[in-house]
């Protein structure tokens, strides 16, 4: 729901009403109580659609695309770098033979 801004031809006082679009406007200025509130004009919000398909994500200039492209190689480069270091290696000692022949002074 929209903010709108209402000001009052007799006493000029100013404020906002929180409104559903289809609510019709206010006449009745809550400080003086005549029947002169103006809705304004004003510059409203921007909408923000997330996801895919709307204009913010479709239309991008190809250096950001570039740059979103990088940033996206680079943090998954940064993650099988980390999964290498990770990885668990086999820590047990080589097995020793005892059954090596032992050198002898044969003269």
């Amino acid at each position: 729901m929209p903010t709108y801004e209402y000001k009052c031809g007799h006493c000029d006082h100013l404020m906002e009403a929180f409104q559903s679009i289809t609510a019709s406007p206010k006449k009745k200025c809550p400080e003086c109580g005549k029947l002169k509130l103006k809705r304004l004009m004003g510059i409203g919000a921007g909408i923000i659609f997330k996801g895919n398909g709307f204009y913010e994500t479709d239309y991008r200039s190809e250096s950001y695309k570039k740059g979103a492209e990088s940033e996206k190689k680079a943090a998954s480069d940064t993650k099988a770098d980390s999964k290498k270091e990770t990885k668990k290696t086999d820590t047990k000692p080589a097995a020793k033979s005892e059954n090596k022949p032992k050198k002898t002074d044969s003269k």
